[in-house]
């Protein structure tokens, strides 16, 4: 997994104006807590951790004041209209540390084309050190049929990594298509003409 230094600053000023000033500057609103430490409130410049936040489950040494912090992003909030990132909650780590996350399943592999593939869950809940947490997990479909599931339990791991999922959780489910029924072709019967009446005499 990768770990990421960023430098922040501490926030002396608090509320939605003082967030907003922040924004405008460039920077993320955050807060990082855990371990029973006092919450301490930070501004990100927000360029270096969106790019950061590109990949999955990202360490973060955060200096501040000459401290350097090992966190793990917990929380993100962006504005749902211009999907700006508003404030993310870190969580203090420590090297060695077993921590829970959410990593996200991959496919490969050549399954059964006459199947449609469904990702029924995308992420697996596992355990594991706070410095080996996988970036992603590698699910291998080869020879899948049609009509059968992959499920939690059948995710390779990474030694020293554990599953916390329900092992029976399905990650993906390949359906076998709908065979077009055939129309039944029903022949017209046409309509009967009526007799001609006989002639009176």
């Amino acid at each position: 997994m990768a770990e990421i230094t960023i430098n922040g600053n501490l926030r002396t000023e608090f509320g939605k104006g003082a967030s907003r000033r922040d924004r405008r500057a460039g920077l993320v609103p955050a807060v990082i807590y855990g371990h029973g430490e006092t919450p301490t409130h930070v501004s990100l410049p927000a360029r270096e951790l969106i790019a950061a936040l590109k990949q999955s489950n990202v360490l973060l040494d955060v200096v501040v004041g000459g401290k350097t912090e090992l966190t793990l992003p917990k929380s993100i909030t962006k504005n749902p209209l211009t999907s700006q990132l508003e404030h993310i909650d870190l969580v203090l780590v420590r090297r060695g540390e077993r921590v829970t996350v959410e990593v996200p399943v991959h496919t490969t592999g050549e399954h059964d084309r006459d199947g449609i593939l469904e990702h029924v869950n995308n992420v697996i809940t596992v355990e594991a050190e706070a410095t080996s947490i996988p970036s992603f997990l590698t699910l291998d479909l080869t020879g899948m049929k049609a009509g059968l599931s992959l499920y939690a339990a059948d995710v390779p791991l990474p030694a020293g990594t554990t599953l916390v999922s329900d092992p029976h959780m399905p990650v993906v489910h390949l359906s076998e298509r709908a065979t077009p029924s055939e129309d039944t072709a029903v022949a017209a019967t046409p309509a009967e003409t009526p007799a001609a009446e006989a002639p009176k005499a």
